[in-house]
Order: C-alpha cells, then structure tokens, then sequence
C-alpha cells in the first residue's frame, strides 16, 4: 500500500448510536436531559461539601472529587454525541479523537485509583479507628488524590504515545467516541498483537484496582459484621455504596478492556454505561444512602428559603 495513502487520515468518521433519524431525535432528548442531570447532580454535590463545614473529612473530599471525575469523564464524550445526533455526518478531526483517547484514559484511570484510595479510607476508619486522623486527613487525602491524577495521566500517555504514531487506512468508527480498540483496528499494520497490548495495559490498571477493592471491602464488610458496636449499620451502609459504585464502573470497563466481546451493540451499550450512566447513578447512589449529604441538601435549601426571605423583607 502506498506510504502516502496511510498517513493523510486527518479525521475519522463516527457512525454513532443509531442510522435511523428518528431514533437519534429520541436519543437526543434523552441524552441531553441525562447529561444535564449528571452536570447538576455532580456540582451540587462538590458545592455542598465544600461549603458545608459538617461535611469537611477525608471521606467526603474524596467524594467531591469522585464526583469532580465523573463531571469531566461524561463531559469528554456526551457533549459531542449529543451534536452529533443532528449531524447527518458525524466526524472528529484526527486531534481531537487523540484528545478523547487522552481524556478518557487520564480521566478513568484516575478514578480508577481514588475508587482505592477512597476503600482505604474507609478501612482506616473501620478497621484502624483510633488511628484515623493521624493516618487520613486533608493533607494526606490531597497526596492521595495527586497520586491518583499522576497515575491516570502515566497511563493515558503510555496508551497515546503509541496509538499517535500508528499510520491508519481505515476511517470509519462504529461508536460514538474514540476509543484505543476501535481505532487500532483502523491502523495500516496487523493490529491483533498491539490491540491485546494495549488492553493489557488497561486490563492491568483495572484488574489491580479491582482486585484490591474486593479484597479491601471484603476486609471491611467482614469487619463490619463481626462488630457490634455503635455505627455499624452506617459503615455497612456506606461500603455498600461504595461496592455499588465499584461495580457500576468496573463491569464495562472489564469486558471492554479485559475480556472484549467483539460485539459492536454490547460495545456501545457498555460504553454508554460508563460514560453516561454511571457519572449519573454516583450522585444517587451516595445522595440516597448517605444520611449526612441528605442532612446538608437540607441545611442548603433551608439557607437559600431564608436568603430569598431576606431580600424580600428587604425589598418591602
């Protein structure tokens, strides 16, 4: 094949969800209104954890940030999908399909990571209780954060590096986003070989933080039901959550990465799932069963009902 035939690709062609007009309308409303959702939910939550002094402990910082993740993680993919549902030709230039597999890697990488730091946090307040404050604060929850943040970017960039150099023939991808199994299967080259590298690269980030979050939650749930102390229902409570979230997050990731299903409808479908559904369950999940951010949702509502009381007495 021509050298220059394999190296002029300077945009990729998205075949999306659907071919049938009326179903991407439909899908377009439904999207939307689902992103719209997953912006507010997260943003209420980091605002009322940073603004409620009830709320200012390792555990919740650690969800803000969660929840700070699961903004951006949707936000690299679902804005372009919803345009693209009134686009006859769905297109992404070579850049920024490249910045969609940065993005996608750095960012779910990372929340990979802080779905351990935050099962560590937890055992430390379960299991090591006296020792919390001195082994989980501010100062360390940022450290644990950062190393998150680092640990995703080295991974993304270990995926890109290669990925950027590959010379591609192909231009169609059927999905919605630019993701590193599909476009590898656009490359001028045999790409059986580096297509199960680059998800064992993936499949070793996820199995490790999968595996250390089973092993940790099951330290923690076993804890939790040999004890009979005060708040034991409370700390189940919230590992349940937190399990909820694990599998929510790491089940497509798996069978995306790790044992593929060469299915293109259940590719997409699980695509979907983490990149829409879960970043919308999160808030519910930790909203709905967490009493405490309950508790604060209300406090905000009462502040907000006595200001707008206030500047009306003050208009009068």
């Amino acid at each position: 094949m021509d050298e220059r035939n394999q190296s002029v690709v300077l945009e990729f062609v998205l075949l999306g969800l659907s071919n049938s007009w009326n179903i991407q309308v439909l899908l377009l409303m439904v999207f939307l209104m689902l992103y719209l959702i997953i912006v507010s939910g997260n943003i209420l939550i980091i605002i009322v954890i940073f603004t409620d002094s009830h709320l200012h402990s390792p555990m919740y910082f650690l969800l803000a940030n969660l929840s700070f993740i699961d903004l951006w993680l949707s936000s690299v993919t679902t804005p372009k999908m919803i345009t693209d549902f009134l686009r006859e030709k769905k297109t992404i230039s070579f850049g920024g399909c490249m910045s969609q597999i940065l993005f996608v890697h750095f960012i779910g990488g990372g929340e990979m990571v802080l779905l351990v730091v935050m099962a560590y946090d937890r055992y430390v307040a379960i299991c090591k209780p006296l020792h919390y404050f001195s082994m989980m604060n501010l100062h360390n929850g940022i450290r644990l954060v950062v190393t998150a943040w680092a640990i995703g970017f080295v991974h993304a960039m270990s995926q890109l590096i290669v990925i950027v150099q590959l010379p591609f023939c192909g231009k169609e991808i059927d999905s919605f986003f630019c993701d590193i199994p599909l476009v590898i299967k656009l490359a001028c080259i045999e790409s059986s070989n580096l297509g199960m590298l680059m998800n064992g690269d993936s499949g070793v980030l996820a199995m490790t933080c999968f595996i250390l979050l089973l092993i940790s939650y099951t330290y923690i749930l076993l804890t939790v039901y040999k004890s009979s102390k005060t708040g034991a229902s409370k700390a189940f409570s919230t590992c349940t959550a937190h399990l909820t979230v694990v599998v929510l997050f790491f089940g497509p990731c798996i069978f995306i990465y790790v044992w593929p299903l060469s299915i293109t409808s259940v590719d997409k479908f699980l695509a979907v799932f983490y990149s829409v559904i879960t970043p919308l369950l999160n808030p519910a999940i930790y909203t709905l069963r967490n009493k405490e951010i309950k508790c604060a949702l209300e406090r905000l509502k009462n502040y907000f009902i006595e200001t707008k009381v206030n500047i009306l007495l003050n208009l009068i």
